[in-house]
């Protein structure tokens, strides 16, 4: 079985070391990066499985390496931070990071991240253009959203929106950031018009998943698909 490649981007040799050492005996093969810059070209030409990435990086800071690589990769990002503000955390999430951890840290929690987040990455099926989470099948090859065996009308925008969310459960997505993901699919509307799309996308879910808050809404920030739920 081919081990999969994960990226630490970690300005402070020590602890890039201590995780490389610890991800290593844990069965994956690890890169080291320790500058920000150098991020975007590498994951462009080396994609990797998982990117722990240092929000306070020389030359580019991880937020804004974080934001770049949400232009063209949806690879999972774990961001690692000495920032406990709230405020820091949700705008890391904001950008597209699939989770976080905070300074000071045991090495086994970061494994056990990656893990989890990783797991939640295999989980999804194999066949091209289907997407299960849970109860809800979504696939792009008939157009189709089913809840068990009852499909769900969606109009094009709704589908596409459902789709990006169901790709990440438990991302939160700015409403910029859906309508970025979104125009991968030729979406069409405005970032004014997201609210009421999910808004309807909350009612047709509910006839099938009533009391069940399926898409949450991040005060401030914007949405998440939430599982389990």
């Amino acid at each position: 079985m081919t081990k999969q490649p994960i990226l630490i981007v970690e300005d402070e040799i020590k602890i890039a070391q201590l995780l490389h050492d610890y991800l290593t005996k844990a069965d994956y093969t690890v890169s080291c990066l320790e500058q920000g810059d150098k991020v975007i070209p590498y994951v462009k030409q080396t994609p990797p499985a998982l990117i722990l990435l240092d929000i306070m990086l020389p030359e580019m800071d991880g937020m804004t390496v974080c934001r770049e690589i949400r232009k063209f990769s949806t690879v999972p990002i774990i961001m690692i931070t000495a920032k406990v503000e709230e405020i820091d955390r949700l705008l890391g999430l904001e950008l597209g990071a699939d989770d976080y951890i905070s300074k000071p840290f045991s090495p086994r929690e970061v494994v056990a991240r990656v893990k989890a987040v990783l797991r939640r990455i295999d989980q999804k099926p194999q066949e091209a253009g289907k997407l299960v989470v849970g109860t809800i099948t979504l696939d792009e090859n008939t157009y189709q959203v089913k809840i068990e065996d009852h499909i769900l009308k969606l109009t094009p925008s709704e589908f596409v929106l459902l789709k990006v969310l169901l790709s990440h459960p438990n991302r939160v997505f700015s409403r910029q950031a859906l309508l970025t993901q979104a125009r991968d699919y030729d979406f069409e509307g405005y970032e004014r018009t997201i609210d009421s799309h999910i808004k309807n996308l909350r009612k047709k879910l509910a006839t099938r998943l009533p009391k069940q808050e399926i898409i949450s809404t991040v005060y401030g920030i914007g949405y998440k698909l939430k599982y389990p739920w």
